[in-house]
């Protein structure tokens, strides 16, 4: 299995795209097809029928998967970073480049 230096609840910056310059968290990571769902990002309207949870059915606006390459994380300061790892304790920690602080 891949890994990322992104995980779910982590807040990210699109840095390319529609969205450009937008900050969101992290819904889901789709690991086999390399993407991240980003709360408010990449939006799309899917069209649904009437079932008993939505009886009206009709036009949904849902977020859609972007490829993990186009975001960064962010942060402490609230700034894009790139990701070192550490081992602190014993523990294998992340590392924000720009400030050398540990993600939360």
């Amino acid at each position: 299995m891949k890994k990322f230096d992104i995980k779910k609840g982590d807040t990210v910056y699109v840095n390319a795209g529609n969205d450009k310059g937008k900050t969101g968290k992290v819904l889901s990571v789709l690991r086999d097809k390399d993407r991240v769902v980003v709360e408010g990002v990449n939006m799309v309207s899917k069209h649904t029928k009437p079932n008993p949870k939505a009886p009206q059915g009709g036009i949904v606006k849902q977020e859609a998967s972007i490829h993990i390459s186009n975001v960064n994380l962010m942060d402490a300061a609230g700034k894009p970073t790139k990701v070192a790892h550490k081992v602190v304790d014993g523990k294998k920690v992340r590392i924000a480049k720009t400030t050398g602080e540990e993600i939360k």
